[in-house]
């Protein structure tokens, strides 16, 4: 790929980079960690602030809300008792999980644990236990995906530790969207603390929220997710109120275990005050690399 071609994709990529001036907010002036932003008004659907929102990326664990959806969708018995099974286990290769094989949670419990703790045994064992196992739920997933609207958006499992899981930010301002519809997942994915008591054997775990804004009540938040994997950073989807208004706030690929609260904190600032706020260079270099990237790749796939 020669310099000029560089250049003029990372023009165009960059042009449609900020929504149009906000009530005397200058979008040009927030200043954001995370790689692919968007700022949706709930109520009247106006994007406040977008950045790189329809860049195509690994979305990790933000899966889980759309596999909440699959599950509620489907009006399975949440009092219904799941096993964990080593075919769990295998499903998210042998990641770490405090969960016992072979012991049993009613299946509300375990959506609770993969919403407000991202337990991704947990969202392994809601799409096993579906009618038709997991094939049929990530077809299920899929479907979903595409009566929302979300055209850049694909899933392959549903826990979200494969890195095919893939979305945009503007895609995912409309599951948030949909997702915060429903009353036990905005109940679920915003309980701060819970304890959940397993059977078979009987026995007792801890969970707190991912999401430090909801863990410590800091903001109002009607609905929550948080997620990571190498691939795909820091990331953060939230339906919240600041400043007075219900908005739908995804943050994408953030750099740095506590970058996506940061983000959030200079939105609220930009929101109440129009001041956009700095982040570190480590960041910005970040993004630049990613960008870089991702535009390289795209330039590439253009040329074939």
């Amino acid at each position: 790929m020669t310099r000029i071609m560089l250049s003029l994709a990372l023009a165009l990529f960059i042009s449609p980079l900020m929504a149009a001036d906000n009530g005397g907010r200058n979008p040009a002036n927030l200043q954001l960690a995370s790689v692919s932003a968007v700022v949706v008004d709930a109520d009247s659907g106006e994007v406040l602030y977008k950045k790189y929102a329809n860049m195509v990326k690994p979305i990790a664990s933000l899966t889980k809300v759309m596999t909440a959806m699959v599950v509620l969708d489907a009006k399975l018995p949440l009092n219904e008792t799941i096993r964990f099974s080593n075919d769990d286990r295998k499903a998210i290769n042998y990641y770490h999980s405090r969960i016992r094989v072979d012991s049993e949670l009613p299946r509300g419990e375990v959506l609770r644990l993969a919403l407000m703790s991202s337990e991704n045994l947990a969202a392994a064992a809601l799409g096993r236990n579906f009618p038709g196992g997991l094939p049929a739920f990530v077809a299920r997933m899929n479907a979903k995906a595409r009566a929302l609207g979300m055209k850049n958006t694909h899933f392959v499992d549903s826990s979200g530790l494969s890195q095919n899981n893939v979305s945009t930010a503007a895609d995912l301002a409309k599951l948030v969207a949909a997702a915060a519809k429903y009353r036990d997942i905005t109940a679920y994915s915003t309980t701060p603390i819970h304890t959940a008591y397993f059977s078979r054997p009987r026995y007792r775990l801890d969970y707190v929220n991912t999401n430090p804004l909801v863990r410590y009540q800091r903001w109002d938040v009607a609905m929550s997710k948080t997620g990571y994997l190498d691939e795909a950073g820091r990331c953060l989807v939230m339906k919240a109120n600041v400043d007075g208004k219900d908005l739908l706030i995804v943050m994408l690929d953030s750099f740095g275990k506590t970058s996506p609260m940061g983000d959030a904190g200079r939105i609220k600032r930009w929101l109440e005050s129009g001041n956009g706020g700095t982040v570190a260079s480590a960041a910005k270099d970040y993004q630049k690399r990613k960008i870089a990237s991702h535009l390289a790749s795209r330039a590439t796939a253009s040329i074939r």
